[in-house]
């Protein structure tokens, strides 16, 4: 199964194509921009309470026969957040001291 490669950033609704080296996902594949990732949620998702990474980049070039962007576009459904600026600042507060893996 592939990454769903979410189109936006769910706390700022910033455009993030496939090849956006400034994507971060959780383990829900919840999606926001680096910057809000380090200056907003402070490395905690505010929907699930886990870390962050890097998302990769899905190759743009089939190397593999039905393996490619093309082949397996990235999801055109725009995500938010059903968490209120108020709910997300206090549960990254309680959270982000603990380290992703402790959560």
């Amino acid at each position: 199964m592939a990454l769903e490669l979410r189109p936006n950033c769910e706390f700022c609704d910033r455009d993030l194509p496939p090849d956006a080296t400034e994507a971060r996902i959780c383990t829900y594949e919840c999606t926001f921009c680096a910057e809000c990732v380090e200056t907003r949620l402070f490395n905690v998702c505010p929907n699930c309470g886990g870390g962050f990474a890097p998302r990769p980049i899905r190759p743009a070039t089939e190397w593999r026969p039905g393996l490619s962007v093309a082949q397996r576009p990235p999801s055109t459904q725009r995500r938010s957040l059903n968490y209120s600026p108020a709910e997300i600042e206090a549960l990254s507060l309680r959270l982000r001291d603990i380290p992703p893996e402790k959560r």
